[in-house]
């Protein structure tokens, strides 16, 4: 039996997570959003500059569930993307954003269906520039990925299925000033759209791949001129 300390960033203390209550747009769809930091869960617990929160801790155990873990080799970035592109609602800007979020879902799309737990990156709302972006041909797969993972989003535990929320076991609350957890919330966000700026002002590189590249020449889940153009 594997257990774990997980961490739920909230404005409320929640010492009972409802199974099928919250939202259905979050990364990974609905669920149970944790984290094994502390302190990133004290940023999330802090949306608002007025309002404190808490990093409600709990003990979870693993065992006899099934995990899908987006940060393996056999998953990418595009994976990744495709998930939130699933469940997340953001504008599209034109036909040809539209276009790719429809290959990205129906070639990279992860199978998550019989997930109790996915772990994977956070997206916070900023970084949905970078999905625009390279939806509309204006950043490189090889830029996606490198602005993505500079960001530093942090690491999230998502509870899925019903048997995984009754292996979650609350322990206690610890409180997040606002004061403290708004600022580097914030921080965050701006570091995030600073890369965003400094990516965008890179000159295209002649061999970059673009989604309109994958969407051409037809670029499969497994296709290792995909592999080749990411650092794993």
């Amino acid at each position: 039996m594997s257990e774990k300390t997980l961490f739920h960033g909230s404005p409320n203390l929640i010492e009972k997570p409802i199974y099928g209550y919250g939202n259905p747009h979050n990364d990974y769809g609905l669920g149970f959003y944790t984290t094994k930091e502390i302190e990133l869960a004290k940023e999330w617990a802090c949306p608002q500059a007025d309002q404190d929160g808490f990093a409600n801790e709990y003990l979870f155990s693993d065992e006899g569930l099934v995990t899908v873990n987006l940060q393996d080799k056999k998953y990418h970035i595009l994976n990744w993307l495709a998930l939130l592109l699933k469940h997340r609602t953001f504008r599209l800007s034109n036909d040809l954003a539209a276009a790719a979020k429809e290959y990205l879902l129906s070639h990279f799309f992860p199978d998550v269906q019989s997930a109790d737990v996915i772990i994977g990156y956070r997206a916070d709302d900023s970084y949905f520039s970078f999905a625009n972006a390279f939806l509309n041909s204006a950043l490189s797969l090889a830029q996606l990925q490198s602005a993505m993972y500079l960001g530093n989003l942090g690491e999230q535990t998502v509870l899925m299925s019903k048997t995984a929320f009754q292996q979650l076991s609350f322990q206690t609350a610890h409180p997040a000033l606002a004061s403290q957890y708004y600022v580097k919330r914030m921080s965050r966000d701006l570091q995030a759209r600073e890369i965003y700026q400094a990516q965008r002002q890179l000159q295209q590189i002649k061999d970059a791949v673009y989604i309109l590249d994958i969407i051409r020449e037809e670029w499969q889940n497994d296709d290792a001129r995909l592999f080749r153009n990411l650092s794993q």
